[in-house]
């Protein structure tokens, strides 16, 4: 299939884009490069051994998007671009909801127009909420606890609703948990502008010598440590589950959400003592007080994905520490040379 990735430079994106590659499949990237280096595709070419077509472009501009379509003829698309950080959703809500939410109007018409029917959505488990109980299976309630959740929920709504009314539309919500590590080739990985939002990217900037230690927020949860628990994937894991996705959406119609996770929640503390352990690395940590809003524990029921996309997580804790560090030691500043 000749698939567009929007977004495709990013760290899910590009990782994607390498496992479609493998799997015989055409990819041709959509790109503004506003959170993702233009390294990175020279980076997939090197790995995959194949060239990548690039539109440098931001997928809201219906007229540039309207022209790629018609240029291209695509089989379907994995839509991942949009604004990510939680934080900066909350201080930007109308920021992110006005990009977020154009960016899969923009598509989803796109789509419509030239005939192109199936569509792969980067989702989240933020969806959830505070989850009544865990492991989260994808008939729970949903409800956000910051914009950048609700622009998921309200784009799944988006795609679900367009699904209804169009019976030729498939569309498959991949809900992710907590995306982790790099690609063993050391050559692509996550490369987080300015202070890391994430646990992992927090942790290998420790281990570079970025940043001086680790704070761990709250240590009095109910879990096994005190520290919180979160179902945390490989990426590559991650990126197979979209190939997975898009060949399922070829045969089937309508909307599926999916819960792409392992289905086995580890604390911070579990993450930073196999960090250590993996890479004999020592991770100075500090404990400081809870931050609001964050809960005890979050990990999914994968057992969906298994059975209707023949998916499961292969890769554990030390894989995604041992790939994490590789990719942050063999380029300490990301993608900057």
């Amino acid at each position: 299939m000749k698939i567009l990735l929007t977004g495709g430079a990013g760290f899910i994106g590009s990782h994607t884009a390498v496992e479609l590659l493998k799997n015989n499949h055409e990819v041709i990237i959509a790109d503004n490069f506003s959170n993702a280096s233009q390294a990175v595709i020279g980076r997939i070419e090197k790995i995959s051994g194949q060239k990548v077509k690039v539109y440098n472009i931001d997928v809201c501009d219906a007229k540039l998007c309207s022209r790629m379509f018609e240029s291209e003829g695509f089989d379907a698309v994995i839509h991942f671009a949009g604004y990510k950080a939680v934080g900066e959703s909350c201080v930007k809500p109308e920021m992110y909801y006005r990009n977020n939410l154009d960016s899969t109007l923009t598509i989803i018409e796109a789509m419509e127009k030239y005939g192109v029917n199936n569509i792969v959505f980067s989702s989240s488990a933020t969806v959830y909420g505070i989850p009544e109980k865990v492991p989260i299976t994808e008939d729970m309630p949903t409800g956000c606890t910051n914009p950048y959740g609700w622009t998921k929920y309200m784009n799944e709504r988006i795609l679900t609703d367009t699904a209804a009314a169009n019976k030729n539309l498939s569309v498959v919500l991949l809900r992710y948990f907590n995306p982790i590590g790099a690609h063993e080739s050391g050559l692509i990985g996550e490369a987080p502008n300015g202070i890391p939002n994430n646990l992992m990217p927090y942790i290998a900037q420790v281990a570079i010598g970025k940043r001086e230690k680790l704070s761990v927020f709250g240590n009095d949860y109910p879990t096994h440590d005190g520290t919180g628990v979160r179902d945390y994937i490989h990426v590559v894991d991650l990126a197979r589950g979209h190939v997975d996705a898009i060949n399922y959406a070829s045969s089937h119609k309508g909307t599926e959400i999916i819960n792409l996770g392992t289905g086995v929640g580890y604390s911070v503390l579990d993450i930073v003592k196999s960090f250590e352990r993996v890479n004999g690395i020592k991770i100075p940590y500090v404990i400081a007080e809870r931050r609001p809003g964050d809960i005890a524990q979050c990990y999914a029921d994968p057992s969906k994905a298994e059975k209707l996309l023949g998916w499961k997580a292969e890769k554990n804790i030390d894989d995604m520490c041992r790939d994490t560090w590789n990719w942050q030691k063999n380029n300490p500043n990301g993608y900057e040379e």
